[in-house]
């Protein structure tokens, strides 16, 4: 029996740009029963640069998800390492959810004692630092090592890639021999374009997270385990029809020209 899961993508985006995004599905084996399904949101943040950027993700990651069940999918990946509306989706659907962040660094756990984040750029410490806080991880997190390069949460690397991979893999070796990371962690599901290059470069294990959240899912669906309600209790008063008519609202304000 055929089985939908539905990958949230956290930004607005045209088709070709959402093709990039479903090249993570490349180079990893799925069971041929699962059906992988990329959906971008209505309206949310440019970047997740900031406060102001995480609140507007987890409520266009919501929405995007909030009806899930009832379309007839099977589990819901988020496709950003800020995990933004995971626990919300969890709170109203019976469908395993999953976000790579949280997922990534207790695996990095399994294959080794300390790793370290790569990312882009420092302004995404806060992403990692909340998901830290809440595991209680700081003590396992070597470093976070950025190279500050502007993302593109569009186009991602391409076209980049002999500027942006040397970059990566010299911070990666600088997390291994100066911090003590013996895992590596990519830090944005932007990311991806690199794990291949850097994987067959580097000593240790290096952490593709949005593929492992796939993983994840198709692990949850052949165990028959979801999120459990006891951690993530019904809403009282649900306002699904609210919110999705503000994202409607939003979605439309943002296609109007200023």
């Amino acid at each position: 029996m055929m089985r939908r899961v539905l990958v949230i993508v956290p930004f607005a985006m045209a088709p070709e740009h959402l093709a990039l995004r479903r090249e993570q599905l490349q180079g990893i084996e799925l069971s041929p029963e699962l059906q992988f399904e990329f959906r971008p949101v209505k309206a949310g943040p440019v970047n997740y640069s900031s406060h102001h950027d995480f609140v507007l993700a987890d409520v266009a990651n919501f929405e995007a998800g909030c009806r899930a069940q009832d379309e007839g999918f099977s589990a819901v990946c988020i496709d950003t390492m800020s995990d933004s509306g995971v626990a919300a989706l969890r709170s109203v659907l019976d469908i395993p959810v999953f976000g790579p962040g949280k997922v990534s660094m207790l695996t990095a756990l399994m294959l080794g004692e300390r790793f370290s984040i790569l990312t882009m750029a420092s302004r995404w410490k806060p992403l990692y630092k909340k998901a830290l806080d809440e595991l209680g991880l700081h003590h396992k997190c070597a470093s976070v090592r950025a190279i500050e390069v502007a993302p593109d949460n569009q186009a991602l690397l391409a076209g980049k890639e002999e500027d942006v991979f040397p970059l990566l893999e010299a911070a990666a070796r600088r997390a291994i021999e100066e911090d003590g990371a013996d895992v590596l962690i990519l830090g944005s599901t932007t990311m991806h374009q690199s794990h291949a290059w850097l994987s067959q470069r580097l000593p240790v294990p290096v952490i593709n997270p949005g593929p492992l959240s796939y993983k994840m899912a198709e692990a949850a669906l052949g165990l028959g385990l979801a999120q459990s309600r006891q951690a993530y209790p019904r809403p009282l008063h649900p306002r699904l029809d609210m919110l999705q008519a503000m994202q409607a609202a939003a979605q439309n304000a943002a296609e109007r020209p200023s």
